[in-house]
């Protein structure tokens, strides 16, 4: 379990996030949205920062910070476009995690120092064209020959994989065992021979994110590629790390909940409708109200949640319900910020209806809204006994 900063080192920390994002990410976005990229010199910035290395332990180069720790500083950086956080998501989440939980020691000493320095970026590849919900229907193959996997398939919507040195793919390699006892977690060089990376997605929103198909042709990598050099076991490595990324994901949509509820207090103090401010009519103040609850209810879940992730107990249920509420609150904010701002909450100006856009996607991935509220219920019904 990783130590906490001290107070003072830690809120050193989050000042400079917040002043970075502040002075730097947020008047940038405009160029992201336009160019459909990250400059490179902010992705500079984010390694020096040490963004990429916030999960990492400190024996490996990264900052080894606790969840609760790395959840309020998620809140911070969620304030600006979400492209930004998906530069670093991928790879402080299972791109790393995966060999910090399960990996062998020579898998840690090889990847984490570069992947904490950012000088590695990590993708995860486990969807595919037939398989994303079910994760364990995939059907990319590892084939085994000697000491060698040769991997044959397609995977899809694959975050950073344009910018990728490293892929953690989840293959097939046990044919006798069928679902998720069969997937093993490969760790694969980017430049491996036999990678082939499809067009860039066009996406609702989220520019500047980085997303296309990569397929898999009789790619060579040793059986020590494998995450722990443990075949069939990539599937329960995959399940460890979730849920530090639901309680990652939150925090990145409170951060964005923070955002809309200030562009929207800011626009009912200057808009003036039949000679005052419309903050001053009790329906937009509803609004705001009814907002700014929900961002408050969502901070306290996900404190109580990270805190008890720190502790070693086990909160699936919980980070289920964190996940679920927040990304379906950051949604409901974005709807309300449209409706304070009008007519000019429709016009990209304003980027409210950029953020509109950017923040649907969070109730899809790491787990839809209905995957968690499977997740939710089958672990009440299972609390009281009953078989699901």
């Amino acid at each position: 379990m990783d130590r906490p900063l001290d107070i003072d080192t830690f809120e050193l920390l989050r000042s400079t996030l917040r002043r970075f994002v502040d002075t730097q990410l947020i008047p940038a976005e405009d160029q992201v949205e336009a160019e459909d990229d990250i400059p490179p010199s902010i992705v500079q910035a984010m390694r020096e920062l040490g963004l990429f290395g916030l999960s990492i332990p400190e024996e490996y180069g990264g900052l080894g910070l606790t969840m609760r720790e790395e959840a309020l500083l998620m809140q911070e950086l969620g304030r600006a476009s979400l492209a930004f956080r998906s530069v670093i998501g991928t790879t402080v989440g299972i791109g790393s995690q995966g060999i910090v939980i399960d990996g062998t020691q020579a898998q840690k000493r090889e990847w984490l120092p570069r992947l904490a320095s950012g000088e590695a970026i990590s993708s995860f590849a486990l969807t595919e064209p037939g398989a994303g919900s079910d994760a364990a229907s995939i059907t990319t193959r590892a084939d085994r020959d000697g000491d060698t996997y040769r991997i044959n398939g397609v995977k899809r919507f694959i975050t950073n994989a344009p910018r990728a040195s490293v892929f953690t793919v989840m293959a097939r390699s046990e044919r006798d065992k069928p679902g998720a006892a069969g997937i093993s977690a490969f760790i694969v060089p980017a430049d491996t021979p036999g990678i082939t990376l499809g067009k860039p997605d066009a996406k609702m929103g989220q520019r500047g994110t980085k997303t296309c198909d990569v397929a898999f042709e009789d790619v060579a990598v040793p059986a020590s590629s494998i995450i722990g050099e443990r075949p069939g076991q990539g599937f329960k490595t995959a399940m460890k790390v979730l849920d530090r990324g639901r309680i990652h994901m939150s925090a990145v949509a409170l951060g964005m909940c923070e955002r809309l509820i200030a562009e929207s207090v800011r626009y009912a103090c200057e808009r003036v409708q039949f000679g005052q401010p419309i903050g001053a009519f009790q329906l937009i103040q509803a609004m705001l109200a009814d907002s700014q609850t929900e961002l408050v209810a969502g901070r306290a879940m996900v404190e109580a949640v990270a805190q008890r992730f720190d502790s070693g107990e086990r909160v699936s249920q919980e980070a289920a319900c964190s996940k679920y509420f927040t990304s379906e609150a950051v949604g409901r904010i974005a709807d309300r910020a449209v409706q304070i701002h009008g007519g000019a909450g429709y016009m990209a100006a304003y980027k409210i209806e950029r953020f509109f856009r950017d923040v649907r996607l969070l109730r899809i991935y790491e787990g839809s809204s209905q995957i968690q509220q499977l997740i939710i219920a089958k672990s009440m019904l299972r609390d009281a006994g009953l078989a699901v």
